[in-house]
């Protein structure tokens, strides 16, 4: 069917025709209704045969319409004219990369820059269950404002039955038509599984994905045949020649991204675009153009390391030097490892690799309890250390011996060899700490605080840093190798002034090195490492004036940040410059999942969401978000029904709303750290409501009081009046950590957690407070939320699943069976809540990651480039 000029298909006027091929005939056309130019592709008539077709179609395309991102097509309409069926898209202008592909190989830069924008595009549709199936150059649109992927999966969506028999019949055109009898999708670019009759997935794109890389990059096909059966033989069996073979200048990394996407076994390939991607972006940023080798161990279905990776790693550990045959020393290529933990563990934010860089010191939540565990890098196996439960924090003795860390509001001290645990001091809340060369320790015991120094062997600490004025707090300490000289970071109420600081033990003072900055580790002889937006950077310090010297450099990314206000970057270095770090992105969104977990819709904006909360007429949501740069955290409100996001408060954390809707609580993020209330309605100055470091977590549902934690020393639950003057009181005040209090629906009952067991539990208690308390977890359970009919607790399990526990709290509390509703992505290891339930209790909005990245292993960088390096 050919369309005239001038003819309508429903509101939209047919102007000229743009191509045709398998999937049907494109025209440009005018949208009457909006006076704008839009793409209307005509369908074939097989789609159109039956009224259950239409109607999976219609259904498909629905979804695919939701995709909003920049580099996939728009998808604006479905319609009906007569016996026509026919999809509405965005107009684009530029070129097809099977045009370009014509002209020959891309260059590097633009192969990478194009791959990236693919991979994230191909994210996006991936996390809403959609697949592409036809991924090949003459579906990638070349705009001025980057790539545009088109037909995104409408080859699934319109995809027919066939048998395995009918897979033997394939089309010979180059842009198949889908017919009964035929592969869906174009031979040069379907992954093994496909072409063997398989159902294709997320990893089926990921393959063509693979083929279209290696086209950009060397100009040819990543497989070959004189025939069709020749064609599918080689993509069956054969491996393509090596781009850095077909092109000298391209980086043996890109090989390696290649060739894991064209794996024949989905299982061996990437399992998520966003990992691909995540490679290639690292390529692109780490100068790849130089030729510089990087090789990426992934993770593996196995719970033991890679043997290669653990002899690269020993080898290194024991300073052997690599040497070439000829006179001058050899430079080791740089190598970026992954460590999985073991089956079942749920990774905390403390880790540390030993300075000798052998073993690896970690905390991690396995069989309900949380205790550190250390692994040599020699060995497969993993050694819980007992006494450590709840352990924060840990950091090592000079020659690896003792392991020091944060336990139950001490400061203790373990030997490896025997297990012995000895207790060092008082630490309320500790927030970091190092053992120094001259057998001095240095570390922080309170949230709120200043660094303190006791020796290796116990005593009584003393400090070593005063607040200077307009200093909030002193944090993480790291001894210089000469045992006198420590980083540390310091919060101030600017953001100009907050960051790394040098100090020293024999003089007063300390003086800024990194604005913005959180960890401060050091590289002797002269190089500091620190974290920059996301990015592990290296650079010169002039130790004697306090002063770095030339440009950062970058060593690897993404780092990840722990969450909450604990201003400190997830890396470790060893003393010969093994970097091991937790990769993970601060970019979070929010999405309403209903009890199933099934994702209905993605609300606000995209960056560091911290935290959520809901107006109790579920119309507003309030949510932190964090500026990666500075580390600002600042509070914001989300009108729901129109989707958009205004500012609330410029420094602020954790807002909760009033049930009457007219204020938000939060706490400020100054130099006080005060619970706040503010007007919604008129913008007043906010009132104080508690001081001492207090978050607000639930109001009751008369609005008199507010539960909040209190985390100046340890965390306590605390509540205050917003009605009268009464002062705030603490209700829970121990030595173990309680946290996520929430109100029951009469305001009679409260629930929160507590590390009292060994591990984080749910509970519930009386209010006004009594000494009777009743367990709903069992096996570990983190941020509690009470149901707003009052029947319900909800909970996260210490596998990341979400709970509901059916409860009566009338006269007397009782509890029925915890029931698992779905498996999340929330940050376990953030102390505030991250969901919020709906009135009705059937859908929750969830703080959920923006991409996929492998946080829940480790990383290990080796042989980067230090600055100036040539």
């Amino acid at each position: 069917m050919t369309l005239a000029a001038g003819s309508r298909l429903g509101p939209y006027e047919i102007l000229s025709p743009l191509g045709a091929g398998g999937m049907g005939e494109v025209y440009k056309a005018r949208d009457t209704r909006l006076e704008r130019t839009v793409a209307v592709k005509v369908l074939p008539l097989h789609l159109s045969s039956s009224p259950e077709s239409r109607q999976r179609f219609e259904r498909e395309a629905k979804t695919i319409s939701q995709l909003s991102h920049p580099h996939i097509c728009a998808l604006h309409d479905v319609g009906r004219e007569g016996e026509t069926e026919y999809l509405v898209m965005e107009y684009l202008e530029g070129e097809t990369l099977a045009d370009r592909l014509l002209k020959g190989a891309l260059p590097l830069e633009q192969t990478l820059r194009y791959g990236i924008q693919i991979a994230d595009a191909l994210d996006k549709a991936h996390r809403q269950a959609i697949v592409h199936r036809d991924l090949k150059p003459s579906n990638v649109m070349l705009t001025k404002s980057g790539v545009k992927l088109l037909d995104f999966g409408l080859a699934k969506a319109v995809a027919p039955s066939r048998s395995a028999a009918e897979l033997t019949a394939f089309p010979t055109q180059a842009a198949p038509v889908t017919r009964e009898g035929s592969l869906l999708g174009t031979v040069q670019y379907m992954a093994p599984e496909q072409l063997e009759g398989h159902e294709a997935d997320a990893r089926s794109d990921t393959f063509a994905f693979g083929c279209v890389l290696y086209e950009m990059a060397t100009g040819k096909k990543a497989f070959s045949g004189a025939t069709q059966a020749s064609l599918i033989s080689s993509i069956l069996r054969d491996e393509p020649q090596p781009i850095s073979r077909v092109q000298k200048m391209s980086p043996p990394a890109l090989d390696h991204v290649v060739k894991k996407s064209l794996a024949k076994d989905p299982d061996d390939r990437w399992q998520n675009a966003a990992d691909l991607g995540g490679e290639l972006k690292w390529i692109a940023e780490s100068g790849s153009q130089s030729g510089a080798t990087a090789i990426r161990a992934v993770r593996r279905r196995s719970q033991s390391w890679i043997p290669w990776a653990v002899a690269a790693i020993a080898t290194l550990a024991a300073g052997i030097a690599i040497t070439s045959r000829r006179p001058r020393e050899a430079v080791p290529e740089p190598m970026l490892l992954t460590i999985v933990p073991p089956q079942r563990t749920l990774l905390t934010d403390s880790f540390e690799i030993s300075p000798d860089g052998r073993k690896l010191v970690f905390g991690g939540i396995a069989g309900g309890k949380l205790m550190l565990r250390v692994r040599e890098l020699d060995s497969d196996e993993v050694r819980a250390l007992p006494g450590t439960e709840t352990a924060e924090s840990p950091f090592w003795s000079p020659d690896g011996r003792f392991l020091v860390f944060f336990s139950r509001a001490k400061l203790r001290r373990i030997e490896l060899s025997t297990g012995s645990i000895e207790v060092l001091c008082d630490a309320e809340l500790g927030r970091g700490g190092t053992w120094g060369s001259q057998g001095d320790i240095l570390f922080t015991p309170k949230s709120i605080g200043t660094i303190y120094r006791i020796s290796a062997s116990g005593g009584q600490p003393g400090p070593v840093t005063t607040l200077e004025p307009g200093e909030v707090l002193h944090r993480w300490p790291y001894m210089l190798p000469d045992g006198r000289r420590f980083l540390l970071f310091v919060k101030t109420d600017k953001a100009e002034s907050t960051g790394i600081y040098l100090a020293s033990l024999d003089k007063p003072g300390h003086k800024l090195l990194v604005k913005n900055g959180a960890t401060g580790l050091f590289l002797a002889p002269d190089i500091l490492l620190f974290v920059r937006g996301e990015a592990l950077l290296a650079q010169h310090l002039d130790l004697d004036r306090g002063e770095l010297r030339g440009d950062p450099e970058a060593v690897t990314r993404p780092v990840m940040r722990a969450d909450v206000a604990f201003y400190r970057d997830l890396f470790s270095v060893s003393r010969e410059g093994i970097v091991v770090f937790r990769p993970g992105s601060a970019s979070r969104r929010l999405v309403w999942m209903d009890r199933r977990g099934t994702m209905l819709k993605a609300v606000g904006p995209t960056g560091a969401i911290m935290n959520v909360s809901l107006s109790s007429d579920n119309r507003t949501a309030g949510f932190t978000l964090r500026q990666v740069e500075t580390g600002i955290a600042s509070v914001w409100t989300l009108d729901l029904a129109r989707d958009v996001a205004t500012p609330f408060a410029e420094t602020g954390w954790m807002p909760i709303f009033t049930p009457d809707g007219n204020s938000i609580l939060y706490r400020s993020e100054g130099s006080s750290f005060e619970l706040r209330r503010r007007s919604l309605k008129d913008g007043r100055e906010a009132t104080i409501v508690a001081d001492s470091f207090a978050t607000p977590y639930d109001v009751s549902a008369d609005g008199r009081y507010v539960l909040y934690n209190r985390t100046k020393a340890n965390a306590d639950i605390g509540v205050a009046s917003l009605i009268g003057d009464a002062k705030p009181q603490l209700l829970l005040t121990t030595e173990y950590e309680e946290r996520n209090p929430s109100f029951s629906r009469d305001g009679h009952w409260f629930t929160y957690s507590s590390s009292e067991p060994g591990q984080h539990e749910v509970f519930v208690r009386r209010f006004p407070m009594t000494d009777e308390k009743w367990a709903i977890s069992n096996g570990g359970g983190l941020q509690p939320l009470w149901s707003h009919d009052g029947k319900e607790i909800f909970y996260a399990t210490l596998d990341g699943r979400l709970m509901a526990a059916p409860v009566s709290a009338g006269a007397t509390f009782s509890l029925g069976t915890p029931q698992p509703l779905f498996q999340t992505s929330l940050r376990l290891n953030n102390p505030s809540r991250q969901y919020a339930a709906s009135a009705d209790g059937q859908r929750f909005l969830m703080v959920v990651p923006a991409q996929d990245v492998d946080s829940e292993n480790f990383r290990v960088m080796l042989n980067w480039r230090r600055p100036g390096r040539q």
